[in-house]
């Protein structure tokens, strides 16, 4: 797979920042963003609490029309069997720069007044979670979920991966695959495609789709035939 693409970061940095984060890569550099670009020098209390964090939200999918295209060129086919898949194939959630892993940086960067503990736990904030439209306030209750479940993914074509590719699509932040919703929300659709599970939030349909037909273009994973027309009357949805 060639490589992937990141976004543009949506936020001013201050002089010291910069001269920081030049040193970093690119794809590290949009990551430090999340928990340090705006929130400046950590400060911790007494308490042990250390900078509020800004927010972000997560990597704009491509509109509508882009996503349509996309799907006509992706494979329709049968799933693969599950024969040999573990969730520990796809190694998550990897660190990012410090103490901070894959979860803490989406926590910090889709939450609203986020702030850290010295090991980078979130420990406030307010998270919106888009799946059911709640607000929710205690990151235990907010999980990470992955836009594509890693079981379909192997069921999609990740089974024939590398384990360094397998990583790199579990902790993909550049991209529209990992996004902040409730526990619930969450469980509920498990490693579901879209024919069999969408979004109680109906108004997020059409995000969701185009991120999810843009996460598998981007790694070459097929769909099924059912998944394909959920897809489209997904897609159907976007103004």
């Amino acid at each position: 797979m060639g490589s992937l693409r990141s976004g543009p970061v949506r936020c001013g940095l201050t002089d010291m920042n910069a001269g920081v984060i030049k040193h970093l890569s690119r794809s590290t550099a949009a990551l430090s963003l999340a928990v340090v670009a705006l929130a400046g020098p950590a400060s911790a209390s007494p308490s042990g609490l250390s900078r509020p964090v800004a927010s972000l939200e997560m990597p704009e999918p491509p509109a509508a029309a882009v996503a349509i295209d996309e799907l006509q060129t992706l494979t329709v086919e049968a799933p693969h069997p599950m024969t040999g898949y573990s969730r520990a194939k796809f190694p998550h959630w990897a660190t990012q720069f410090g103490k901070c892993d894959t979860r803490e940086v989406v926590l910090a960067r889709d939450g609203v007044n986020v702030k850290q503990d010295e090991e980078c736990r979130a420990v406030s904030g307010t998270w919106r979670s888009q799946y059911d439209n709640k607000t929710v306030t205690t990151a235990s209750q907010i999980d990470i979920d992955h836009m594509v479940p890693l079981a379909n993914g192997w069921r999609s074509g990740a089974d024939t991966w590398t384990t360094a590719k397998r990583k790199q699509f579990a902790n993909d932040l550049e991209h529209s695959q990992l996004i902040a919703v409730s526990a619930a929300s969450n469980r509920s659709k498990g490693d579901q495609s879209p024919d069999q599970w969408a979004p109680p939030n109906s108004a997020y349909w059409c995000t969701y789709s185009r991120a999810w037909t843009h996460v598998k273009s981007l790694y070459g994973l097929s769909v099924t035939a059912r998944e394909k027309s959920a897809l489209q009357n997904m897609l159907g949805t976007c103004p």
